[in-house]
């Protein structure tokens, strides 16, 4: 963050920023979900999230393990790239096959083999 004060112990670190007006928070929490305008979810599970202070002004720094999710059903992206491979099919297909399926990856596979 300052560049030549790898040495500074933490809470040196704390009260210089104190002094030019910053604030760091952790923020204990167990999941953190953001929606995408196209209707798609960003799911990050075991986040580490911190609040940062700086003037008046407010961001959140935020970490951990991704996924995407369609927001009907709540299928990931990951379960659409697996349906998509397995089945040679196209994205809207591997979709469809997931939704009609309630999220079920293996019936979703079946369907589209038949």
């Amino acid at each position: 963050m300052f560049p030549g004060l790898g040495g500074l112990n933490p809470k040196k670190m704390q009260a210089m920023m104190k002094q030019l007006g910053m604030n760091q928070e952790e923020i204990s929490a167990s999941r953190v979900v953001i929606e995408k305008s196209s209707g798609e979810k960003i799911v990050i599970e075991n986040p580490s999230v911190t609040k940062i202070s700086v003037q008046g002004k407010e961001s959140f720094q935020v970490s951990g393990d991704i996924k995407e999710e369609n927001e009907k059903q709540g299928i990931s992206e990951e379960d659409i790239k697996t349906v998509m491979e397995k089945t040679d099919s196209t994205k809207k297909e591997a979709t469809s096959a997931l939704e009609n399926s309630e999220g079920d990856l293996a019936e979703a596979i079946l369907k589209l083999n038949e």
